[in-house]
């Protein structure tokens, strides 16, 4: 099934390893079209001709429908741009909504370090003070949900139950309680905070731990003390599979092995407005576009919102020799320079970022502090970037990493050989 091989994709994309390799496209002068796409001109037309050679070699190489992009250095229009098709004859433009997926996972730790700094709650509280009736929440604290080193079994990753149920209806609408029947009744993968592995289970459980707290709804949590903060009139939770227009349309083979397609039968289906109700907690399950996915990059990654000691803590990389593989887990794995996992927010070398991949979708955003380098890709796939089996890869992530890696070279996120 997809789901069970998107974990080994996953893991493949956070455990690079050192086969790495940077990438200097030629440069010449910036395309018209990247300066009338974001109305700015651009401050380095050598650098923006660079960085959509990049796009556009991703688009022939990895047979990608859709790129829009969005790169600033210093808070300076590098480009935006947006290339390829959002349906046949429909150009993808850069004002185009498209599901966000995990970057919503800062936002929600984001929410948890104001209530810490409002001291409102510890981090080291038990989870069970607000949901007793959970399994495991006396012995996991909100640290770990955040951390994602509760131990919690995902309901996504490596579930073959889940995996069937998604794929033979994914315009059904699940509930928080419907997704952690799943993964809560089974014994924790090891005792909470001395391990990690990726599991939407932790921030569905803490919505609802965040919703205790503050006696509000996510909804109006996300939109009072994150989004509307940030000016991110762009981001928002419809409460439904409803995108806001002008919409990025996504396509997919991934449901080939659960529909039983034989491998040498074209298939290839509409999968915009599957329901993304099982990706995180509700209430945080949203829509943006590309300048709120580029502000996001920004803004979560000078802690904005967030005091010196909070910021800090999203950002720690002390699981790095800290965690291992298990049996088991497929997510599971040691954490180094190439990857680790802070309060919600992944770091990639000194990249702060985020890769949602999903229902044909993939998006990254990412920013670089030393050099003030904020990156936003949002990603469809055309039919032969699928395999037989109908998997597929990452391929935002793929090109953040060589965009950071052509204009920071000194300082590159890994890209995976051969990509």
């Amino acid at each position: 099934m997809a789901l069970h091989r998107r974990a080994f994709l996953l893991a493949c994309v956070l455990a690079l390893g050192a086969a790495c390799t940077t990438t200097d496209p030629a440069s010449g002068p910036a395309t018209s079209a990247s300066a009338a796409a974001s109305g700015t001109e651009s401050a380095d037309p050598a650098q923006a001709a660079g960085v959509m050679t990049i796009v556009r070699d991703a688009m022939a190489q990895a047979h990608l429908r859709a790129v829009i992009v969005r790169v600033t250095v210093d808070g300076k229009e590098i480009v935006t741009e947006a290339v390829g098709e959002s349906m046949t004859g429909v150009p993808a433009t850069t004002d185009m909504h498209f599901r966000n997926g995990a970057v919503a996972i800062s936002y929600v730790s984001t929410l948890l370090l104001q209530l810490v700094d409002e001291k409102k709650v510890s981090l080291d509280d038990k989870v069970s003070t607000w949901l007793p009736d959970i399994p495991h929440t006396d012995r996991v604290t909100l640290r770990q949900l955040a951390q994602m080193t509760s131990g919690y079994v995902d309901y996504v990753l490596g579930n073959t139950d889940f995996d069937k149920a998604i794929y033979a209806d994914p315009f059904r609408n699940w509930t928080p309680e419907e997704l952690l029947a799943y993964a809560t009744s089974k014994p924790l993968l090891y005792e909470p905070g001395t391990n990690w592995n990726y599991a939407h289970t932790n921030y569905v459980i803490l919505g609802l731990a965040l919703e205790k707290i503050t006696g509000q709804p996510m909804t109006t949590l996300m939109q009072d003390k994150v989004l509307g903060p940030l000016g991110l009139d762009n981001t928002t939770d419809p409460g439904t599979a409803a995108i806001t227009e002008p919409v990025l349309h996504a396509f997919s083979s991934e449901r080939r092995e659960a529909l039983q397609i034989p491998s040498g039968t074209s298939f290839y289906e509409e999968s915009t407005f599957w329901n993304p109700s099982w990706t995180i907690t509700h209430g945080a399950i949203q829509t943006s576009n590309i300048y709120d996915l580029h502000d996001t990059a920004i803004a979560i990654g000078t802690g904005k919102l967030l005091s010196r000691e909070s910021y800090e803590a999203m950002i720690s990389t002390d699981l790095r020799g800290k965690t291992t593989t298990l049996p088991g887990c497929p997510t599971c794995f040691p954490q180094s320079d190439d990857y680790t996992y802070g309060l919600g927010q992944p770091i990639v070398g000194n990249w702060l970022m985020q890769n949602p991949l999903f229902s044909g979708y993939a998006a990254a955003e990412a920013y670089l502090l030393s050099k003030k380098i904020a990156i936003a890709v949002a990603v469809t796939y055309d039919q032969a970037a699928f395999d037989d089996t109908g998997a597929y890869k990452n391929e935002a992530d793929i090109l953040f990493r060589k965009i950071g890696a052509y204009l920071a070279p000194d300082d590159a996120p890994g890209i995976p050989a051969g990509a």
